[in-house]
């Protein structure tokens, strides 16, 4: 179990941030074997390719937060040191405020005792919730987990140059994604997926049985079930 209390705010976001995480899968394993370097004085987070180091893909990083097993603790970028207290992931802070949810208020959180016996999956799933979360509270995307040495995760939000996501591409890559996709509400997914996207969507019924969602590149209907299911969907794309 990662956070809890946080977890609706990952559930509501997944479908849109697994749709911004593969676009950025696509770019960077274009450079083929590849690594990764930040520079925080330069404010860039860079992926270049072994074979090529002039061959890159150049993102403009934002700390959200660190995840690290020896205090066994989750450290919010406001609160870092290397963080900038009015920086992107002061939103966060801003949002808990807001709803009150302390767990975005407090600068650190101590992890929750049922982490398991894998530490390291656990901060690796953990890095995740807070990358989603991140992406529902600041409408940016997508983000990146990485692994800064002794088993510490940092989670950034990145400013990169992939492609928007539209109708026509969720289309296309949603029965991939899905089907590695645990969705809660998949319903609450695509209503949420169509607003950080800037998609039009209109319900098809008063049951909301049914959500289309369209822009210039085409539409598409999502089909739910009694239990919020995605069942199909329908799409009339642009040429």
């Amino acid at each position: 179990m990662t956070f809890a209390a946080l977890q609706p705010l990952a559930d509501r976001a997944a479908f849109f941030a697994a749709l911004r995480q593969d676009a950025l899968t696509t770019a960077v394993d274009a450079l083929g074997e590849h690594r990764w370097d930040a520079d925080m004085a330069a404010g860039t987070l860079t992926f270049s390719a072994i074979a090529n180091p002039a061959h890159q893909l150049v993102t403009r990083p934002h700390l959200i937060a660190t995840i690290a097993p020896g205090p066994r603790s989750l450290l919010w970028a406001w609160a870092h040191p290397q963080g900038d207290p009015q920086g992107i992931a002061a939103q966060l802070r801003e949002y808990g405020a807001q709803y009150e949810l302390t767990d975005l208020t407090q600068s650190e959180l101590a992890f929750p005792e049922n982490t398991g016996t894998d530490l390291e999956a656990w901060i690796s799933d953990t890095a995740h919730q807070i990358g989603t979360i991140a992406v529902e509270i600041t409408d940016r995307s997508p983000y990146y987990s990485a692994p800064i040495g002794g088993g510490t995760r940092a989670v950034f939000l990145l400013d990169a140059p992939i492609p928007s996501t539209t109708v026509a591409t969720a289309v296309a890559s949603a029965p991939r994604i899905l089907s590695g996709l645990n969705l809660s509400d998949a319903r609450s997914s695509v209503w949420d997926a169509a607003r950080l996207a800037g998609w039009q969507l209109q319900w098809t019924d008063a049951e909301f049985t049914g959500a289309t969602v369209s822009d210039s590149t085409g539409s598409a209907t999502f089909r739910f079930d009694e239990q919020a299911r995605i069942t199909g969907i329908e799409g009339s794309l642009g040429s």
